[in-house]
């Protein structure tokens, strides 16, 4: 372990412990270098590191600070770092989401109120109104997912989820279905999901949640096969893109920028 990971660690323990509890002002560094026995310079380096992680807060004129702690602040990289993933390991991001998504969206029903329930339906009218707008479908799409998961009141999943569904998987995954005409079904998808909340029905809309990730993920694999196994015609040329061929224009083979719905 270098020294700088040994001073970040010491300061994570001093978290942890409650000796440096949310908003505590961190000692003097000379002071702090001391009582972790390591030298300024993997301190201020561990400093740096912690800072970027969100766990302190450097208050220039004023000290470092330990943040709220609060889970939106530690998982807000989450989302740049899923944007950043490629190829099979997106396909592992879509079934982690297919492994929670379904389980909150049967909370939010037994949970959901009826202000709650207006803002889903809202933007699922929305979704409808710009059927072939992939910018807007993205958009509401995206606010409805993540109102559905704000109506469990669990922040920590709430984050989470919204950290593993990237802007740019999303927008990908609505590129790719108005381009094939199958926008419709996947807003009747989000229809049979909101229906099921407006029932207060877990176990539909868990059902419900579940068949929508299933479309994403069984898509997604789909379009991975076809850039891994292209088909060529009779004269050897590589199969076109394009509507209908389940390889929209712009799409692949670049599936680092896709999104999840």
């Amino acid at each position: 372990m270098s020294l700088t990971d040994e001073a970040i660690s010491r300061i994570r323990a001093l978290v942890q412990s409650g000796d440096l509890p949310p908003g505590a002002r961190l000692p003097p560094e000379h002071q702090l270098a001391a009582q972790l026995g390591v030298s300024r310079n993997p301190l201020r380096e561990a400093v740096k590191a912690l800072v970027v992680a969100r766990v302190l807060d450097v208050r220039r004129g004023d000290g470092t600070y330990v943040t709220s702690l609060e889970p939106r602040l530690l998982l807000e990289g989450l989302g740049l770092a899923v944007e950043l993933l490629r190829d099979d390991t997106l396909l592992e991001i879509v079934q982690v989401r297919r492994m929670l998504e379904p389980a909150a969206t049967a909370l939010a029903a037994s949970r959901i109120s009826a202000e709650q329930l207006a803002e889903v339906g809202e933007h699922l009218t929305a979704m409808c109104a710009v059927s072939d707008d992939v910018e807007k479908l993205n958009h509401h799409d995206a606010a409805f997912h993540r109102a559905v998961v704000r109506a469990t009141g669990n922040e920590t999943l709430s984050t989470l989820l919204d950290g593993i569904s990237g802007r740019t998987l999303r927008m990908r995954v609505w590129r790719g279905t108005v381009e094939d005409g199958s926008s419709h079904k996947t807003i009747a998808e989000h229809q049979a999901i909101y229906n099921a909340l407006a029932a207060g029905d877990a176990t539909l809309a868990q059902a419900a949640a579940l068949m929508h990730i299933g479309t994403t993920e069984t898509w997604i694999r789909s379009v991975l096969e076809d850039v891994e196994n292209p088909q060529g015609g009779a004269d050897g040329d590589p199969a076109p893109a394009g509507p209908g061929t389940g390889i929209p224009d712009g799409l692949w083979p670049d599936l680092g920028e896709k999104e999840t719905r």
